[in-house]
């Protein structure tokens, strides 16, 4: 063979073995992923440098039935996030921020028992390579559920005094982390704090009362945004959100006297009408409780039995216009059968007495939330933050220190 022909053939296996070796390397650079452990994943506007390396997205929790009560997390290294949404199994948002530099994501809310989330990272790399990085998990089931009953109801018009109270069906020893939850918001930025106790039924209770009477015409929104929070031992989860939105009614104060036997109702600081009451016994279990009470409710036409409120068979009847002041059993209500009492002795079984006629009246006068300033030398006490609404007996630096967060 000439030297010629041989110079060509050695040329053409040069070439041969190239294109080997280059359809060997082809499917393995087809086969990288744009980012570790990802379910799925996307290309677009690629546009790779030399050096182009994939993007790893990481996403916290992950697996299966995983605890709740964590915030989704979502984290970048080799490039940065442009994007991230996480949803849950009922396409319900979990929103949240990617952080200035793109290298991280973190929800603002805790991810909630019982759910499924699927996350979904849009991703550009280093070299400018996009990708969509897709991933799920569950968290477990709650293996206890805890409730809430909360005042006032949403849409109502309340008075002055009153507190916005929450009381939970079950024990809440993580009480820092469920105030953190609880969001008010007034239209003229009123100052207050919430106080934690021990409910007349004993349970656990968080009020929260502004640092004076509220002004009149302030609207109220509370937001509980409680959902995916653990209440401690043997208190269980909260599953649900909760939210109530109310306004403040016209400055109304009752003014009740028990050593003169008068009641006073003054509105925006001028006297409307006094009425002539009897309050509770001296010397013994039928004294009135003194201090500020708030109007709970009007509970109308109710059957009223001493043995309920521990006072033996003193009394067992219907009563006409009872108005509720503490759970312990104190009304302000008609008392015809005292008549001969109003506005000179205190002869009650401990409620506040009057004709049916005023109590007619002034049933039709007050509202829920309206505060009765009761004094008198011979009572049972001071109303308990607990019993009722009894949060106004509390100094206001007393009351901050009840806070969970103080």
């Amino acid at each position: 063979m000439s030297r010629s022909r041989a110079v060509v053939h050695a040329r053409v296996r040069a070439a041969v073995v190239a294109g080997a070796a280059a359809a060997l390397l082809t499917p393995l650079a087809a086969c990288s992923s744009g980012s570790s452990g990802s379910q799925g994943s996307s290309d677009a506007g690629r546009n790779p440098g030399s050096d182009d390396r994939p993007v790893t997205v990481t996403v916290t929790p992950r697996g299966e039935n995983v605890p709740a009560g964590e915030p989704v997390k979502v984290t970048a290294s080799g490039g940065r996030l442009t994007s991230v949404t996480v949803t849950d199994g009922e396409g319900r948002r979990l929103a949240g921020k990617v952080a200035a530099d793109g290298r991280s994501w973190v929800s603002d809310r805790k991810s909630v028992p019982g759910a499924a989330y699927s996350v979904t990272a849009a991703t550009r790399s280093e070299g400018g390579t996009a990708k969509s990085t897709r991933a799920a998990f569950t968290t477990a089931e709650a293996g206890k559920v805890n409730k809430v009953d909360w005042r006032p109801g949403t849409g109502s018009t309340v008075g002055v005094a009153q507190p916005i109270s929450l009381v939970f069906d079950n024990p809440v020893k993580n009480r820092a982390e469920v105030e953190k939850q609880l969001r008010i918001t007034t239209s003229n930025d009123t100052e207050g704090s919430w106080g934690w106790m021990r409910d007349w039924s004993g349970r656990d209770r968080v009020d929260w009362r502004p640092k004076e009477y509220w002004k009149p015409g302030t609207k109220v929104t509370l937001n509980a945004r409680l959902n995916g929070t653990d209440s401690g031992a043997a208190g269980g989860w909260f599953v649900r959100d909760y939210t109530t939105t109310f306004t403040i009614g016209a400055r109304q104060v009752v003014e009740v006297d028990l050593d003169d036997h008068r009641l006073t109702l003054v509105r925006d600081g001028e006297t409307v009408r006094r009425i002539p009451v009897s309050g509770g016994t001296p010397g013994g279990d039928k004294r009135s409780w003194r201090g500020t009470a708030v109007l709970m409710a009007k509970e109308g036409t109710i059957n009223m039995n001493s043995e309920t409120v521990g006072l033996a068979d003193a009394y067992d009847k219907m009563v006409d216009y009872s108005m509720r002041l503490t759970w312990s059993g104190m009304y302000a209500h008609a008392a015809p059968w005292n008549a001969r009492y109003f506005g000179n002795s205190n002869q009650s079984s401990g409620c506040i007495g009057m004709s049916d006629e005023n109590a007619s009246w002034f049933y039709a006068q007050v509202r829920p939330g309206d505060p009765f300033e009761i004094k008198g030398k011979d009572t049972k006490g001071v109303v308990a933050p607990g019993n009722g609404f009894g949060a106004w007996n509390v100094p206001w630096s007393e009351w901050q220190g009840m806070s969970a967060l103080r």
